[in-house]
């Protein structure tokens, strides 16, 4: 049986909705110090966000509250060792943060 998972909005709307002015930093490779490819930090005057590829993974607001994308959160290999290195952690805290209710999951997207 699929598990559904109820989406949550939150406040503000996903970030291509958001009409503010941003800065976008291209994270870059621990080992090597180059920039790697597709996957970003935004910083907006409402919070950080974790962009990989075309999808927003997660939100680190202005007060230090955590929202990841209730799809997105854990997509891939990549996407997880790069969300671990924004949030300074590994998956198993994620989850377990995520479980606690300390992160929120919501449609970033």
């Amino acid at each position: 049986m699929e598990l559904l998972r109820k989406r949550v909005r939150i406040s503000p709307p996903p970030l291509k909705q958001l009409n503010m002015t941003a800065k976008v930093r291209q994270m870059t490779s621990n080992r090597s110090g180059r920039p790697v490819a597709n996957q970003f930090v935004i910083y907006t005057n409402y919070g950080t966000y974790f962009q990989s590829y075309n999808s927003v993974i997660a939100l680190r607001d202005n007060n230090g509250k955590i929202t990841l994308d209730d799809y997105y959160w854990d997509y891939s290999r990549t996407t997880s060792k790069y969300r671990n290195e924004f949030l300074g952690e590994f998956t198993a805290d994620t989850r377990a943060k995520i479980d606690s209710g300390e992160y929120k999951l919501a449609d970033l997207n």
